[in-house]
């Protein structure tokens, strides 16, 4: 078991109003699991998802991680569980806009203390592993949505966490776009890599091999989950693009320029630190 929720409870206090956002929740993966979460906007699956990404902590209950109780750990112990244990996927992909993808990829081993050449040479088969080994110093202007995502699920996998977690991986995405990354992560699962989805459509949920519904925070669970129908008609996601000739590879509603000082709380989330004039950690 690589993980498990017991009774978990998670209630928001507005003033002196008490509003439940999960009831009760239980639940259970096994290692090399593949499970989607589904619920609609407000149902708890964000809370939900915060949870198990040690991101927020339950007003009661038991979570277990990997054999480990982590209800009791420190806010500096949940960074360092979040860094090792858990790669995260974002809906909007939560790149530096300032670094090249190999650079975005080798982050989280920068603050894991892996030295430079050992962590540059894991990053590059992170990207060799999604199928961007021609787009190592591409910045993320540079890229479409597609492959922004794709070295999302490389930093995501770097570390080589027990559990890479992904909240509306192709929210983003159109659907061609959308169809390549869900042939990574069958690609990933099938290598042994257990993943959890957050999403709101069924039929990205149907991809995964289990799934359970979240209601009014109430978890329901499904037996197996159904064949999705086809996203589109796609070719392998390890088929690269033809380069353009600029130099430019993004799609047009991805080229517009992006702010350089957002760094979209990437490394909150993976435990990150900074030097003491607030500057992101060097690169040496």
């Amino acid at each position: 078991m690589i993980l498990r929720l017991e009774h978990i409870y998670k209630d928001y206090n507005l003033g002196k109003l008490k509003v439940p956002a999960l009831k009760d929740v239980t639940l259970e993966v096994e290692k090399g699991e593949y499970l989607a979460v589904m619920g609609p906007s407000g149902s708890g699956k964000s809370t939900l998802m915060n949870i198990i990404g040690c991101l927020d902590r339950p007003t009661s209950g038991s979570y277990e991680l990997s054999g480990q109780n982590v209800m009791g750990l420190t806010d500096s112990q949940l960074a360092d569980v979040r860094l090792r244990s858990l790669g995260f996927v974002f809906q909007n992909f939560q790149l530096l806009p300032r670094m090249t993808a190999l650079d975005n990829v080798a982050l989280p081993l920068v603050y894991a203390g892996v030295r430079k050449k050992v962590r540059r040479q894991k990053a590059r088969e992170a990207l060799i592993r999604v199928g961007l080994e021609e787009r190592l110093t591409f910045k993320p202007t540079q890229l479409s949505g597609g492959q922004k995502q794709r070295v999302a699920i490389a930093r995501a996998m770097v570390n080589n966490p027990d559990i890479l977690l992904a909240d509306e991986p192709t929210g983003a995405l159109d659907s061609k776009s959308g169809a390549q990354v869900m042939e990574l992560f069958q690609s990933l699962n099938d290598e042994g890599v257990t993943v959890i989805m957050i999403t709101h459509d069924r039929n990205i949920a149907n991809h995964a091999k289990r799934m359970v519904e979240i209601f009014d925070g109430e978890l329901i669970e499904h037996n197996a989950a159904v064949s999705p129908e086809p996203l589109l008609r796609q070719d392998s996601f390890f088929q690269m693009e033809e380069p353009d000739p600029s130099g430019y590879s993004g799609t047009p509603d991805q080229s517009k320029k992006e702010d350089p000082n957002d760094s979209a709380g990437l490394p909150d989330r993976i435990g990150a630190i900074k030097t003491e004039n607030g500057e992101e950690a060097s690169d040496s």
